[in-house]
């Protein structure tokens, strides 16, 4: 390994190997593992320095061992090291992609023109440039059975296509994001944690309006079976973000509350309906039963 790679390539490669394997391993979210985890940061710093250490090591033990040769086989072992760092591998390669005869065979190809002195290689094509163009012929005629013989989607129809699947993404995504609810998706909480938070935003807003137990006040009662504007999570949804009657019913809250917290305490208020308040107001609007109602008031 010492003699195939210097060390300033060998040591930054080991390193961000080692990074990336962490990386791939540890779970950090949209942060680099390393700044979400101190100790990660530690590891890989340790890391480094024992890589560093390691070839100043071998460094020394390579430098004993020299001076430990006599001056000839010591500069034997110095020109083969320098001929390994050459990449002689790389240059075999580059070679072999130009397709180029070596100086001392060029006499076998000179054509036999002269122009002032000027003479002429039959060099053939480089390798790399026939098999490109060869390769381009195949994909020609794949490219031409596919779109023009077996009608292939074109970019028209694979746009359609991403905007169909990215459609259904979002529809998927916005099931799962609570904060992108509105008045077409929302649907009933009935977690826990969704009626606690509801609960909090009724008792801090609703209050005043509709008493603590949903009573009514100012506001209609919230606990028996008619209603204003309609019943259901959408109406009560719909109620509280636009706001009520103009003129007489309550404001739109859709300015203080967010779409997830608007879902939240219209499912909470919808967990009084059939409870016993102190001093019930009477009935306002009409019946609301939701296995008779299809579609939502207007």
């Amino acid at each position: 390994m010492k003699t195939l790679i210097p060390s300033w390539i060998r040591v930054p490669v080991i390193f961000f190997f080692i990074f990336g394997v962490v990386e791939f391993f540890i779970d950090s979210g949209d942060k680099p593992a390393f700044i979400e985890y101190p100790a990660v940061l530690l590891f890989l710093f340790l890391v480094l320095l024992i890589l560093i250490a390691i070839e100043a090591i071998v460094g020394a033990l390579e430098n004993v061992m020299l001076h430990k040769l006599d001056e000839a086989a010591r500069a034997k072992f110095l020109a083969e090291s320098e001929k390994k760092y050459e990449f002689t591998w790389l240059k075999n390669i580059y070679k072999k992609l130009l397709g180029q005869k070596p100086l001392e065979e060029e006499g076998e190809i000179i054509l036999d023109h002269n122009y002032d002195g000027i003479k002429e290689l039959d060099n053939s094509l480089p390798p790399w440039w026939l098999y490109g163009f060869y390769i381009s012929i195949v994909f020609a005629a794949l490219y031409l059975l596919k779109y023009h013989v077996f009608d292939g989607d074109n970019q028209i129809d694979e746009l359609e296509i991403e905007l169909a699947e990215a459609k259904t993404a979002i529809e998927a995504y916005k099931k799962t994001a609570k904060n992108l609810v509105d008045i077409n998706t929302v649907t009933k909480l009935t977690e826990t944690s969704d009626l606690s938070a509801g609960k909090k935003i009724f008792d801090t807003n609703c209050v005043a309006c509709h008493m603590i137990d949903g009573g009514g006040g100012i506001g209609p009662n919230l606990t028996d079976q008619n209603w204003i504007l309609g019943g259901g999570i959408k109406n009560v949804f719909r109620t509280v973000s636009e706001g009520g009657r103009s003129g007489k019913g309550m404001i739109a809250w859709k300015q203080q509350l967010k779409p997830l917290e608007i879902a939240q305490v219209a499912s909470y208020v919808l967990t009084l309906q059939g409870t016993s308040p102190a001093n019930p107001k009477a009935p306002e609007g009409d019946v609301w039963v939701e296995a008779e109602n299809t579609e939502e008031a207007q």
